[in-house]
């Protein structure tokens, strides 16, 4: 088992890893929209918002040996549903031709206000 801790993501808030690889499987934790230095994003768009987690994810994939086309699941926390048209948009983008399985759970609230937390299962 490796625990990655990358600096080009945020650090935990708490008592866990950015993400853990175990075998050939790696389980990234929630992702927030803060950026590498600490900036919390809560006032920024969902557009905005989306765009910092998944630049997050492609720093944890890295730092554990694996890219965006080999992400298997995500699941996406929305606070606001009506927000779904555009942090889709932006998934799409990211990932392209790929399409992981995923889930959308609507939630109220988020850690420190935030609208969005997105965690994934990957492998190398």
């Amino acid at each position: 088992m490796v625990f990655i801790d990358t600096p080009n993501a945020p650090k935990p808030g708490g008592h866990y890893s950015q993400a853990v690889v175990h075998g050939d499987v790696i389980y990234i934790s929630g992702i927030l929209p803060i950026t590498p230095s600490g900036e919390k994003l809560t006032n920024a768009t969902y557009t905005e918002q989306t765009e910092q987690i998944l630049k997050n994810l492609d720093a944890i994939l890295l730092a554990a040996g694996s890219t965006r086309e080999k992400v298997l699941k995500v699941t996406v926390y929305i606070a606001d549903m009506n927000a779904w048209g555009t942090v889709n948009q932006v998934y799409r983008q990211f990932f392209g031709d790929h399409r992981p399985a995923r889930s959308v759970v609507p939630v109220l609230p988020l850690h420190y206000g935030f609208g969005i937390e997105l965690e994934a299962v990957a492998i190398n």
